[in-house]
């Protein structure tokens, strides 16, 4: 049930953090992993990782807030593996800020980064997932999908957002046998989060004060989701967000 082998999965993302979690995740359970990010050394060096857990992992750089990127993406992956079968829309930015300080550049950076990006992913592996009679398609969003701060204007805004897309996706290709969910991390512990933790000094004890699970997450709290959400398990699972948080949305 859990079986990926055979699968060919793309991580936007994938060489770090969540992405690089997930990607394990994939790769552990048989899956052949596309790590599509900017940064080739870290690319790298996730590949070189994901190689030890097996099914021919590799790189292609891609700026996936750009439309033929994203197109080259998609066809150079069913040009090399024949198929595609799985795509995690994990690419993510921040800037933290308040909202009266935003510059319009700022917005458009982190909006065209964490959501146009995954609706240009999503339209372009629409066709090759169709013709391989199915697909699994997994959005990053956050617990700011559901909370709101006032130092994340745009980031809130953008993985709401992505909730919706999710939503829309997954009513939309349902009839083609496409599952497309969101997972909403809760506070993760990655580059990301740690420099969030650098620029607000009360978050670390704030979040292990409202979490029952008593700690940050890890990477790999975030392989097992992806599994689910990538096999076929979920197969009648498609338009939900399902948090990942330790139980800190639970406290809301």
């Amino acid at each position: 049930m859990f079986d990926l082998k055979g699968k060919v999965a793309i991580v936007t993302g994938g060489n770090g953090g969540i992405g690089l979690g997930m990607a394990r995740g994939l790769a552990g359970a048989g899956a052949r992993v596309v790590v599509a990010a900017r940064n080739q050394t870290k690319s790298d060096a996730a590949v070189r990782e994901l190689e030890k857990l097996g099914g021919q992992p590799f790189s292609i750089a891609v700026d996936v807030s750009d439309e033929a990127a994203v197109n080259a993406l998609i066809k150079s992956t069913v040009d090399r593996c024949g198929r595609l079968d799985i795509l995690v829309n994990n690419a993510g930015t921040n800037v933290r800020k308040q909202p009266q300080d935003y510059t319009l550049a700022e917005w458009h950076q982190v909006l065209d980064t964490n959501l146009t990006s995954a609706f240009l992913c999503s339209r372009a592996a629409y066709a090759p997932m169709k013709a391989a009679g199915g697909g699994k398609i997994i959005n990053i969003g956050s617990m700011m999908s559901i909370f709101g701060v006032s130092f994340s204007p745009a980031y809130g805004p953008s993985k709401g957002g992505l909730v919706q897309l999710t939503k829309s996706l997954a009513t939309a290709w349902a009839k083609d046998n496409i599952q497309v969910n969101a997972v909403l991390p809760g506070w993760i512990d990655t580059d990301l989060t740690r420099g969030a933790r650098r620029q607000v000094p009360e978050l670390h004890d704030n979040v292990l004060r409202r979490t029952p699970a008593g700690r940050w997450g890890t990477l790999e709290d975030m392989s097992g989701i992806a599994v689910f959400l990538a096999s076929a398990a979920s197969d009648f699972v498609t338009g939900t967000a399902i948090p990942v948080d330790g139980g800190y949305s639970v406290l809301g």
